[in-house]
């Protein structure tokens, strides 16, 4: 059995876009939190940030030149979301599961 993929339309792009810069903002503001209790794990943060992005656009520009996103502007702006909620969503959940203890041990520290 096969089955059609489903049409991107602008409305379902508008939504995702819309739900992948919820998402970003959140992992923004995750990530400055995690710069702003400094030490050894904020540089790492900021290392990862920048590889990340990098690595990003890079294979986002390989994809869409060997024609991996689809032909139609449809296609293109829906793979490319798709392309970056992937990281965005897993940054979520590794910054959840590793900043709550880091600001709970900073947090029993006297000033």
């Amino acid at each position: 059995m096969t089955t059609t993929p489903k049409t991107p339309n602008w409305f379902d792009i508008g939504m995702d876009a819309w739900a992948l810069a919820a998402e970003s903002n959140t992992v923004i503001a995750m990530r400055i939190g995690s710069l702003a209790l400094g030490g050894p794990n904020a540089a790492r943060e900021a290392e990862r940030m920048v590889a990340e992005k990098v690595a990003a656009n890079i294979t986002l520009g390989c994809d869409l030149m060997r024609g991996k996103l689809g032909s139609s502007p449809e296609a293109i702006v829906s793979g490319s979301i798709a392309h970056y909620s992937k990281t965005v969503v897993a940054n979520r959940k590794r910054l959840g599961d590793t900043l709550a203890p880091q600001v709970s041990e900073s947090a029993g520290e006297p000033e």
